[in-house]
């Protein structure tokens, strides 16, 4: 019987899920991901959870206590740096340590410590003591890292083509998606900008991508960015911001309030995000820049009731559709 790891569907499962499943995979592991958010798995994660922690947080302790009873392993990677530069936010740093600490009678934790700052070795060090779990032939090893990054690059190609992660997972596997991403040149262009684990996971978002589809908007993502096209953007920071995440949404933001391709912006946020207060006036100032965006700003916490957000999302296409008109 084959070992089995777990992946948590949330935070870093919405960027690295294809190369790590991958890499397990070859290695001739069984990956398990934990079931789509849903109430229940907010609830769980809600009653392991201070107060005051941002709601991917609540989400990602309920994910694991999904997984518990199900594997041998669970994933959870200790991302500190992965370009050189920006590190993650504290809470990415010390999610394995809060994971231990409050949850009892987990299966064995694997938590890399993920830090590309080291050098230029530091990822082939870390492949090889994940992989060494499951195998100690290295070459084994390294032919199974090869294997995973030529697959993640194939999926990053397909979020620049728009589609978003599930659309993008099921298309290598040979699934049919019935998205059409070819809008009419007429058709208003909007900017969904947030982190990844809130603006494609379908239950914390509402949907708010194929709910914007629906109503005849194309929309534009971080991820369809290029990191060239991104970091032209550096310039207009007085300083580069700490967190990699929030710098690659400003920088996008940027790019499309510079191009002028968007008619409108919405950036997605969580309720309790330190990071994102800065991020947010950011955005509005750029997009107050230019006369012709529309910016809205939608926060989410484990109690925002689909109704709302729909509403929401509603009247802004309904504004923007009267702005071209006029």
């Amino acid at each position: 019987m084959s070992v089995r790891i777990g992946i948590p569907k949330t935070l870093s499962y919405y960027v690295y899920y294809p190369l790590w499943e991958k890499f397990f995979t070859e290695l001739g592991a069984e990956v398990v991901v934990s079931q789509n958010t849903s109430r229940r798995i907010v609830d769980d994660g809600v009653k392991e959870t201070v107060n005051d922690a941002c709601v991917p947080i609540k989400l990602f302790h309920g994910h694991v206590l999904n997984l518990k009873d199900k594997v041998d392993y669970i994933f959870i990677p200790r991302l500190v740096s992965v370009n050189g530069e920006q590190i993650y936010c504290p809470k990415f740093l010390g999610l394995p340590d809060m994971i231990k600490s409050t949850l009892r009678g987990l299966p064995e934790v694997i938590a890399p410590k993920i830090d590309l700052r080291k050098g230029r070795f530091e990822l082939l060090k870390i492949v090889y003591q994940v992989g060494s779990i499951l195998t100690k032939n290295l070459l084994q090893i390294y032919s199974a890292f090869k294997e995973a990054k030529s697959y993640f690059e194939d999926f990053n190609n397909l979020l620049k083509e728009g589609y978003t992660v599930e659309e993008s997972l099921k298309l290598l596997e040979g699934e049919e998606v019935n998205v059409d991403l070819g809008q009419e040149e007429s058709s208003l262009k909007v900017a969904v900008l947030g982190y990844p684990y809130i603006t494609y996971d379908p239950y914390i978002s509402v949907n708010m991508i194929q709910k914007l589809r629906g109503l005849g908007a194309e929309v534009v993502t971080t991820d369809m960015l290029t990191h060239r096209q991104l970091d032209k953007q550096k310039p207009k920071l007085k300083k580069d911001l700490f967190w990699t995440f929030s710098g690659e949404v400003v920088k996008a933001g940027y790019h499309y309030c510079e191009t002028g391709e968007i008619d409108g912006l919405i950036h997605v946020t969580a309720f309790g995000c330190g990071p994102d207060f800065m991020v947010d006036k950011l955005l509005e100032l750029a997009a107050k820049d230019k006369e012709d965006i529309a910016f809205m700003t939608l926060t989410i916490d484990e109690h925002t009731g689909e109704a709302g957000i729909v509403t929401r999302l509603e009247a802004f296409v309904d504004m923007l559709n009267l702005r071209r008109k006029h």
